[in-house]
């Protein structure tokens, strides 16, 4: 019996009229009883925010960002509204002027902060938007103290560490987490907190002493502490070792914090001796001992977690038993197996300046590896350096120079990423023209789209002088120009940063189809140099289309060839909103025309969506989850020549090229 029928309000009580209920009633009294008294209000219980402080022990580079990402993915799985906060104890304000190199790629938000870019994973593992207070660095602390101090609000009180600092940590964590990030009102139920570094690290001291006061300010029940640790394994013994994560526990719990969770993270899943061995050192339940072992790819992270029960360890330590339901994954399971068995590659030349870190463009692989499945391709990312397509390299290493234009011609698309100064500009332009001449897809983003200005003005304009002035202040032919509202002198946060829109002049165009016909779209952003204005009319009557412009017209943001089968440019960084079951519009018409999809895709209905559950083939019709294609086809040359070149580039099978899980 429904709940409806059991209390009287079903079908046929509501279809009754009013005299006929009057009718009914005077049977049992002889005049209508009274109105019930109001209720009274009771206001809703407010749950407190839930807190998940994820750290590192050992060593470094464990991949404390995935799993914080993993753990906000279970306990979204888990109907919990999730937010993330990323504390980095370096002394920068931001990671704006620190070089890829140094730091990895620069994450940029929509509210234009530069932030580290395990923001970014969060991002993309939760589907959310953050904000730059969501990444908390020792500058921003000091600073905000310092402001104060200056204006006089510590009454004449000496500033110290303690206990101006943490309290200044402990009240901006409070106040980021009650900032909603998912498009909804009100605070999110768990904040997960990802403390950078490495637990002993002298910077992390004062985040560790504010976070000690903050499990205790919060009280049982409201913070949970998970540690990501290494067990290795030495060759010469054979066995996997607990030694390191017993003192890296032991130097936590001395420094006044108490893990509830240890993820282990090791090359195989942990032996039960071993487990029982950590929770006796360690005092941590079995139960509570996770292995993070080496996968496929990192969509099998949340998976693993999820396997192991972590999430009700988790649920527990948060008392959440009342409110959180079982995890449902089964999306995130079946992108994880599609990925693991794709065959047919897709080959795309990344031609840029930073190619010795592959963090340096973690977005960018992370973004063509979303689009490559939707497409259901295998992606393979040659690295050429900028550099080695040059004359001087032919010179100085011919044989350097050989391998960089073999990998260039073999790969099906070109991508050429942003970046800053003039080394390797030349090799860019280089590739660009090869792009731009041999019918190759290519997609230029930020610089790369300059690079393609630059190019088509030298080579189809015929003006051998034209440059950008961020190369050649006294070019005579400045075709990309330094933006008016830029600054020469300051570097950090000075550019043209965060969400803009960019609004479609020719709706007929493959961009404007990519973003499912809409008028603008909002994209993120982060340069100083732009193409000149006054050049526009020449490269139009040349035959560049510029397709999207912001708000006054003047501002260029995409470029399009249409002669070309794909060649576009954009001034923005379409990389930095792609998500792995909503591939970034341009990344998917890359990979689309790299892959002959191109065409189908456009013909779609809606060619922007989740690709995961089927795919679009080449002849038009969809094909399910396995993945099988009846016919292959490749830009630049059949399967035998493509499979045959596999040898000469760098596969990456998780989308980061370095570590097979993390």
């Amino acid at each position: 019996m429904s709940g409806s029928a059991r209390f009287g309000c079903g079908p046929t009580s509501a279809l009754l009229s009013v005299s006929e209920r009057s009718c009914s009633l005077s049977r049992y009294c002889a005049s209508p009883p009274p109105p019930p008294p109001p209720t009274p209000f009771v206001p809703a219980v407010k749950r407190e925010m839930k807190y998940v402080l994820v750290t590192g022990g050992v060593v470094s580079g464990l991949g404390k960002g995935v799993t914080a990402s993993s753990i906000g993915v279970v306990l979204k799985a888990c109907g919990l509204r999730v937010t993330s906060i990323k504390i980095d104890p370096y002394l920068n304000t931001d990671a704006g002027t620190m070089s890829p190199f140094e730091h990895g790629e620069v994450f940029v938000l929509d509210d234009g902060g530069e932030v580290d870019l395990d923001l970014g994973n969060y991002e993309r593992f939760l589907d959310i938007k953050l904000t730059r207070d969501n990444n908390i660095t020792t500058g921003k602390i000091y600073q905000s103290v310092i402001d104060k101090e200056r204006k006089g609000d510590y009454l004449g009180k000496t500033v110290q560490v303690v206990p101006h600092i943490t309290d200044a940590i402990q009240e901006w964590i409070e106040r980021v987490a009650m900032i909603p990030v998912d498009g909804k009102e009100g605070p999110a139920d768990v904040c997960v907190i990802e403390l950078g570094g490495t637990i002993g690290d002298i910077e992390s001291m004062p985040f560790i002493e504010a976070l000690g006061q903050f499990s205790y300010r919060v009280g049982p029940g409201n913070f949970c502490l998970v540690h990501v640790s290494l067990v290795p394994v030495l060759n010469v013994v054979g066995e996997q070792k607990t030694k390191p994560t017993q003192h890296s526990v032991r130097g936590l719990r001395g420094l006044g914090l108490i893990p509830n969770i240890l993820a282990c993270r090791s090359a195989k899943p942990l032996e039960e001796n071993v487990k029982e061995k950590l929770s006796q050192f360690c005092h941590i339940p079995v139960s509570n001992i996770i292995t993070l072992y080496d996968v496929t790819n990192i969509w099998h992270i949340p998976l693993l977690l999820k396997k192991q029960r972590a999430h009700e360890a988790l649920i527990k330590v948060l008392d959440l038993q009342r409110v959180a339901k079982e995890p449902m994954l089964e999306e995130w399971m079946r992108r994880a197996e599609i990925y693991d068995t794709l065959q047919d590659p897709v080959r795309i030349a990344m031609v840029g300046k930073y190619t010795g870190l592959s963090d340096s463009y973690l977005s960018v692989l992370k973004a063509l590896l979303h689009a490559s499945v939707a497409c259901r391709r295998k992606l393979v990312v040659d690295w050429i350096a900028a550099t080695d397509l040059e004359e001087n390299t032919e010179i100085e290493a011919p044989e350097v120079h050989k391998r960089a234009w073999d990998l260039l011609k073999a790969a099906d698309g070109v991508l050429v990423p942003g970046g800053f100064g003039d080394r390797g500009v030349k090799g860019k332009i280089l590739a660009a023209k090869y792009a731009r001449e041999n019918k190759v897809p290519y997609l230029g983003i930020c610089l790369g789209m300059q690079i393609a200005i630059i190019e088509f003005a030298q080579s189809v304009l015929n003006l051998p002088n034209a440059n950008s002035t961020e190369f050649d202040p006294d070019t005579a032919t400045p075709c990309v120009i330094f933006m008016p509202e830029g600054s020469k002198t300051h570097m950090g946060g000075t550019m043209r940063l965060g969400s803009r829109r960019t609004y479609f002049d020719v709706s007929s165009c493959k961009a404007a189809k990519l973003y499912g016909n809409v008028s603008y779209v909002d994209e993120r952003h982060r340069h100083r140099y732009e193409v000149n204005p006054l050049m526009v009319p020449e490269f139009e009557k040349a035959g560049l289309a510029f397709v999207g412009k912001d708000e006054t017209r003047k501002r260029m943001e995409i470029i399009e060839l249409p002669s070309h089968p794909y060649f576009i440019g954009a001034q923005f960084h379409p990389e930095f909103k792609s998500r792995p079951g909503k591939p970034s519009a341009l990344f998917l018409g890359l990979i689309a025309a790299s892959c002959g999809q191109l065409d189908t895709l456009l013909r779609a209905p809606i060619p922007y969506i989740d690709l995961v559950p089927k795919r679009i083939s080449t002849n038009g019709s969809h094909i399910t989850s396995n993945g099988s294609v009846p016919t292959k086809s490749f830009q630049n040359g059949n399967l035998k020549k493509h499979t045959k070149s596999l040898a000469n580039g760098n596969f990456h099978s998780n989308g980061n090229g370095v570590h097979p899980s993390h």
